[in-house]
């Protein structure tokens, strides 16, 4: 017997597009020629606060959740095995976790750091995969809404008992430092406290917009469009209400933080989907999409290369900086070597897709 049609994952091409925006712009900020010169927009809030780069993990973390409902809960009407859905989980999980620490290895090798940091981008991703997998697999819809909103409350509360959101003082880097050791992203050296933006207990924001992203891909497997407009509506007004007692804060991934980027998602899912499912519009950085972590490990592996060969500062000196900045300043070369970096890598992805190379972990 045929699967029925509401059984058979779908492949929504706005998914794997925005996915691939999500990532391409990953680079274009991870990677500008001179970190002292970068326009505001591409920088990170310095501690609250929310920037266009702040939007661009939680879009990520978003699409996760999404692809989950996409590609689990279809496989489960079909007939799949749990048991072994819960398998594929937990080993890609592994995966991707494992790269992390690899690419943080690799790290050490490029810029000579005093420590190995073991939480990262990649780690915090494997995490949520497998947190908000198991979720999908085990639990019904309403069980997940009650999970999000246990995390967002729960979370909340472990924050406002910490009695501070300051930088090293506030719970979450309280209780990571105390787990991780000098084995964090910073360290401050007049109190030897540390903190990590990706660290273990701000995971639990992080896991809340996984989370939301899986209802939202409900949704968009329904193709209940209205539902992602007024959900996204409804979200950023709790968030920019959360912020009146817990400001943005991407550091500590805050309730706030998760409901104000998780509703800007819904509403850039719907957009995407309109433009792309429904009036057939290119599919604009779906070659990264469909390649995404690769071109993530893929980049950062490069830039190691390039900098622990020595070859990074004269590329970006010979190549952007030493005839732009007399023209037009120190910013116009930094953010061109970035959108160079980007390029680079479409033609990477772009020659993958075009032999239909996908890298899968």
């Amino acid at each position: 017997m045929s699967a029925s049609p509401a059984a058979t994952p779908a492949r929504f091409a706005s998914v794997d597009a925005l996915r691939g925006i999500t990532v391409a712009a990953m680079l274009l900020v991870n990677n500008p020629g001179d970190w002292g010169h970068v326009y505001a927009p591409l920088l990170h809030a310095h501690w609250h606060g929310c920037t266009p780069t702040d939007l661009i993990f939680p879009m990520f973390l978003f699409i996760v959740g999404v692809s989950i409902t996409l590609a689990l809960v279809p496989r489960l009407e079909r007939g799949d095995a749990q048991a072994a859905l819960t398998r594929t989980v937990l080993v890609r999980a592994t995966r991707i976790v494992g790269l992390g620490l690899l690419l943080h290895l690799c790290a050490l090798w490029a810029f000579d750091l005093a420590h190995y940091r073991v939480m990262g981008v990649l780690q915090r991703i494997g995490l949520c995969f497998a947190a908000a997998g198991l979720l999908a697999l085990h639990a019904r819809p309403r069980t997940q809404w009650l999970v999000l909103a246990a995390l967002l409350i729960g979370y909340g509360a472990l924050l406002a008992a910490g009695g501070s959101y300051e930088p090293f003082v506030n719970l979450a880097s309280r209780i990571d430092h105390a787990l991780l050791g000098v084995h964090v992203y910073q360290l401050d050296p007049a109190s030897g406290r540390g903190h990590d933006p990706e660290g273990v207990v701000s995971t639990l924001g992080a896991l809340a917009t996984t989370v939301l992203g899986m209802r939202a891909g409900d949704w968009l497997r329904r193709r209940e469009s209205r539902a992602l407009w007024l959900a996204g509506a409804i979200v950023m007004a709790l968030g920019l209400a959360w912020s009146w007692w817990q400001p943005f804060n991407k550091n500590l991934w805050t309730p706030s933080y998760v409901l104000w980027t998780g509703g800007i998602a819904c509403w850039v899912l719907a957009a995407v989907h309109w433009l792309v499912d429904r009036k057939g519009l290119p599919a604009l950085g779906r070659a990264f999409g469909v390649n995404a972590i690769a071109a993530y490990a893929g980049s950062a592996f490069m830039l190691y290369a390039l900098v622990a060969g020595g070859w990074l500062e004269p590329l970006y000196r010979v190549g952007f900086a030493h005839w732009m900045t007399p023209r037009w300043g120190p910013y116009v070369p930094s953010l061109a070597f970035a959108i160079a970096f980007v390029a680079v890598w479409w033609v990477v992805v772009r020659v993958l897709d075009a032999r239909r190379i996908y890298f899968k972990i």
